[in-house]
């Protein structure tokens, strides 16, 4: 039997070994570290990644001589190194080649639009002045959303549901996007600088890249409209973090909501971590916008019938 190595949840790990039984063994990798990740690819098949909470370096491929693909069941894969795998000619699956799946999968774009609402309403820190006895609402004014307008920085798959959101709460929906010839009805194309400038809340929904990186500048945020809200559920990677955390203390950006950071899972000591612990206006969750059980599933055994396809030309 051959050996595919799984990182993920436990549900995924079932469908994925749903697929796969007639052919191979699934390894469930759990939990996920560097060197077990190592070990376990030594003499592995494939690798079968819906957590991306490993990075997979050049000297893990090198040292797995039996390798032969890369499946994630993730849209991103730049917590893997490719050049000893195009070296060896190992493919690396994503699920950006899957658009019509990933079009009705939408646990990202909702806890996107949670933190939206969880930003605009202060409701952690509501929260926490109940749970300490308090009952002053004047304490905890909120944001209407209604009238107020969405700045998409990204207007694809996620960036199309937020639109959808937005729009039923009544919000005036403009779009920063390149590469889309045709924006969803309602939503309007704006340039990067005239967005930042006229948003009341910005939300990121870009794949990470070298024209990507740092898309949400230094410069940027200095032109934003003062007291915005910035959402980013895509990459850490995508925001100068350092100075959104200058806007933060400023009150230039009134609150954020996170779900990605650079460096990330390594943020024990991550700036913005440290700001969190002591401010009200910043929300940050742990890389969950696109964990659900029910996705994980759907995705995970899509990642495993490209394994499957790949090891022995059966398609299921």
């Amino acid at each position: 039997m051959l050996k595919i190595v799984y990182v993920g949840a436990r549900e995924g790990c079932e469908a994925a070994q749903s697929v796969l039984a007639s052919i191979a063994d699934v390894i469930h990798l759990d939990p996920p570290t560097s060197s077990g990740l190592w070990e376990a690819l030594s003499d592995a098949d494939a690798l079968l990644d819906a957590s991306m909470k490993v990075r997979v370096t050049n000297e893990m491929v090198a040292a797995a001589s039996r390798l032969r693909v890369v499946s994630c069941a993730t849209t991103g894969s730049d917590h893997i190194e490719r050049n000893t795998l195009t070296d060896r000619d190992i493919p690396v699956f994503t699920l950006k080649e899957d658009p019509e799946l990933l079009q009705n999968l939408t646990p990202a774009a909702e806890l996107t639009w949670a933190l939206l609402l969880a930003c605009a309403r202060r409701l952690p820190a509501a929260a926490e002045h109940v749970r300490e006895g308090g009952w002053v609402r004047e304490d905890f004014p909120g944001i209407m959303l209604n009238g107020k307008t969405l700045g998409l920085i990204g207007c694809g798959r996620i960036g199309g549901w937020l639109a959808r959101y937005g729009l039923a709460f009544g919000m005036t929906v403009i779009a920063y996007d390149p590469y889309i010839d045709s924006l969803p009805e309602g939503v309007t194309s704006r340039d990067l600088k005239d967005l930042v400038q006229e948003s009341d809340f910005i939300s990121m929904h870009v794949h990470l890249n070298d024209e990507t990186n740092g898309l949400l500048s230094r410069e940027l945020l200095g032109k934003i409209k003062h007291g915005a809200v910035v959402i980013n559920t895509s990459r850490g990677a995508l925001v100068d973090e350092a100075a959104l955390l200058e806007a933060l203390e400023s009150g230039r950006v009134s609150a954020a909501g996170l779900d990605v950071l650079n460096g990330e899972p390594q943020i024990q000591k991550h700036p913005l971590v440290e700001y969190a612990q002591r401010g009200d206006n910043l929300i940050i969750t742990p890389h969950c916008g696109g964990f659900s059980p029910d996705a994980v599933k759907k995705v995970s055994r899509r990642a495993a019938e490209k394994i499957l396809y790949t090891l022995s030309g059966e398609r299921k």
